[in-house]
């Protein structure tokens, strides 16, 4: 129990850090403006149970599937910081809040952006993904492997409700704040991939570096 305690608070905090529901709360206002309420149920409900999903997969069987595949997490976090920084860019200059629709488009849009970019990589980006393995690594019980489970699914359920509520928020904030937050969350999420894609490069320049000098060191010797 003394152990299981650290553990779930460790899971539980790290998580929804990496998760970010309520950074993710101006993003999914300004996507689904003009979308009605059942709409915005529909993709929070589909987004919240896709990155459960994905996230538990790669929890049970990332490692496997990385090494079996040949991809790194160093690499899967340099795409993603390209992915999250186009993202960014986007909601810096208000674009996601010009959205309008067709009746007979609302449904393919709402398919679309509750994967991405709500799901993947937003509520389940690389971070949450590598936080996952690393985690499940560490768990060598079959009690703190379901406490990291239970912790993946409560965050989830606590972000299904942030997000579903999250329409209140726009009717108090109005259109200027909803746009000011946007443009402040773009920013916040341009530098978050600029640190997502450093993370990434970083271990690559060092191996390259490393290697290089090793080399060097073996043709003087």
């Amino acid at each position: 129990m003394e152990s299981l305690l650290p553990f779930a608070f460790i899971c539980l905090t790290s998580f929804f850090t990496l998760t970010n529901p309520l950074g993710t709360m101006p993003v999914f206002l300004s996507m689904t403006q003009g979308l009605s309420q059942e709409e915005r149920t529909r993709i929070v409900r589909r987004a919240t149970i896709l990155s459960f999903l994905i996230l538990i997969g790669f929890t049970i069987c990332g490692q496997l599937l990385f090494t079996l595949f040949g991809i790194s997490a160093n690499g899967f976090r340099i795409a993603a910081g390209f992915i999250i920084l186009k993202i960014g860019f986007d909601m810096l200059q208000a674009k996601y809040s010009n959205t309008k629709l067709k009746e007979e488009e609302v449904k393919v849009y709402a398919d679309d952006i509750s994967i991405t970019p709500l799901s993947i990589p937003m509520l389940c980006g690389p971070g949450a993904i590598a936080n996952a393995i690393m985690l499940m690594e560490d768990a060598s019980t079959i009690s703190l492997k379901i406490t990291l489970i239970a912790s993946i699914a409560l965050i989830y359920t606590l972000t299904y409700f942030i997000l579903r509520f999250s329409t209140k928020l726009d009717r108090m904030l109005g259109e200027t704040g909803n746009n000011v937050m946007m443009r402040l969350m773009g920013l916040i999420l341009m530098v978050i991939a600029v640190e997502c894609f450093v993370a990434g490069l970083r271990p690559i320049l060092s191996e390259i570096i490393s290697n290089g000098n090793l080399q060097a060191l073996q043709s003087v010797v």
